[in-house]
């Protein structure tokens, strides 16, 4: 099913532009797709669900407008190019909306931080909450700007396809401290316990645990700092819809509902894709933005996907499970700001519990988002939306969602209404919940994991799946699964990779 007229847009069977087809309408495919389009690719987009954008598609009900994944835009010069590429300017059709403060972080004894994008502002915040740190603080920064410029401005965009690409790179990260773990670098400049939390939380976001991931993740609060925390007015969906129009005006096709059943290939090489309808589209090249997991364990034969084989993606380690409840309300919580993480008891051994131990326990934290506090649209007049997210065990875990899902729910529900939205029972109006499960059966997420590999030192760079594929030719990976990893940094990235690794589109009419 075509998404929209406009997108009808069919190609004459003897035009000379190869052909390439993206896998999926995550970040990864449609900013794929626009760049490939911008090269003199003609391009066919493949979507199973009924709507695009991947885990980053809209939920609408009853009224409400929810994204059902990212919430917020960092580094936005990477939309902003796509728009370049594509011959049109980003502002003419996205309101992007600068967020300071960041976001709140609550911690369970009721205090808590503000995060800021100036400097004076988070320094006077850290002088509030840790005034012996202010300097440690200054000092992290400082380091935290040379992990930024070297992890994401040098070799965030830069493919890893040899261990030589690793053993480039060795120097800076023995100077960056890129053994340490990301706690373990934050502790070594500051003492508070609130303060290390502050600074250390990020990983999260991409899943990692704080405790495991490199500490070239240290990177995240400068990227924030250096080009802001940003909401599209009416969602981050209106960034998938603004792509897919890039994609239409490029002359290039999107389809939803056309599942992919298999990655064909002929002597080594892709050569199209098989859809479950059992239709077969001929392409020169295929890029898969399906979960990295998936592509190689699901979508290609086995003796093409040798490298990546059952037992090594059953033995590798896989992001935490996500929880997320969609809910809106009668009224407005007006104290609760556009995000706020609300934080439990415990943060280390909790994490510990998610992430090794794989146990749902009592105590958990809540990454609450309020876009109706910018964005009031998104909402019935007078009413709030909200996505409460908490991380859970990812299907490793011995966890039975048929029943956890719902008690789950009651207990964010009674959270909230004990700290910040005193009031809430009896005032939701709308509700929706999803769980690893869902993760599993919609975005054929291994394990439902929520962020496919976990970002940890040897599942990164050159030990994550490439974004060239080392065992079929023509065949290029982008998504979170792959380098240089999750968020939309990271998959905006990805794609960013394949002007380099895909060779020019000349190269395909020999």
């Amino acid at each position: 099913m075509l998404t929209s007229p406009d997108r009808n847009r069919r190609f004459d069977p003897t035009g000379r532009r190869p052909h390439a087809v993206v896998v999926g309408s995550g970040f990864g495919g449609l900013a794929a797709a626009v760049r490939l389009g911008a090269r003199g690719f003609r391009v066919t987009v493949l979507e199973r669900l009924e709507r695009l954008g991947g885990r980053a598609s809209v939920l609408v009900q009853d009224g409400f407008t929810f994204d059902r994944g990212p919430t917020i835009v960092t580094a936005p010069f990477l939309f902003e190019e796509l728009w370049t590429l594509a011959g049109r300017r980003m502002q003419d059709d996205l309101d992007l909306r600068a967020l300071d403060p960041f976001y709140r972080i609550r911690f369970d004894d009721g205090s808590h931080v503000d995060c800021w994008r100036d400097a004076d502002a988070m320094r006077a915040e850290v002088a509030r909450v840790a005034p012996g740190d202010v300097e440690g603080w200054d000092r992290f920064m400082t380091m935290a700007r040379e992990i930024c410029r070297i992890g994401f401005e040098q070799l965030g965009h830069r493919p890893f396809s040899s261990f030589a690409d690793m053993l480039r790179i060795a120097p800076d990260l023995i100077r960056l401290q890129g053994w340490r773990s990301v706690h373990g670098l934050v502790a070594s400049f500051v003492r508070s316990t609130k303060l290390r939390t502050v600074l250390s939380f990020h990983p999260l976001l991409i899943g990692g645990n704080p405790f495991r991931a490199p500490a070239i993740y240290c990177l995240i609060p400068d990227l924030e700092r250096r080009w802001g925390v940003h909401y599209p007015l009416g969602g981050v969906g209106r960034l998938v819809d603004g792509l897919a129009g890039l994609i239409a005006g490029q002359g290039g096709m999107l389809r939803t509902r056309a599942e992919v059943a298999e990655i064909e290939t002929k002597d080594g090489r892709a050569t199209g894709v098989r859809l479950v309808s059992g239709e077969r589209i001929a392409a020169n090249l295929v890029v898969s933005n399906a979960d990295a997991a998936t592509t190689y364990g699901r979508l290609l034969d086995k003796a093409a996907a040798r490298r990546w084989s059952d037992r090594r993606i059953e033995r590798a380690r896989h992001s935490m499970g996500l929880l997320v409840w969609f809910f809106g309300t009668s009224g407005r919580f007006d104290a609760v700001g556009h995000h706020t993480i609300l934080l439990g008891p415990r943060y280390r051994g909790l994490i510990e519990d998610v992430f090794e131990r794989k146990r749902l326990t009592d105590d958990f934290s809540i990454y609450l988002h309020r876009p109706s506090a910018s964005d009031p649209g998104v909402a019935p007049a007078g009413c709030d939306a909200f996505y409460a997210l908490t991380p859970v065990p990812n299907l490793k875990g011995d966890v039975d969602w048929s029943v956890e899902s719902e008690r789950r729910r009651a207990a964010i529900e009674r959270r909230l209404a004990e700290t910040v939205m005193p009031g809430l029972p009896g005032r939701i109006v709308t509700s929706r919940v999803i769980t690893p499960v869902d993760f599993r059966d919609d975005y054929l997420s291994a394990y439902g994991a929520g962020f496919g590999f976990e970002p940890v030192l040897t599942q990164s760079a050159w030990f994550r799946p490439h974004n060239r594929s080392e065992t079929v030719r023509d065949l290029f990976l982008v998504g979170a699964g792959t380098h240089p990893g999750a968020g939309l940094p990271g998959v905006l990235s990805s794609a960013r990779i394949l002007d380099t690794v895909v060779p020019d589109a000349s190269a395909y009419l020999r």
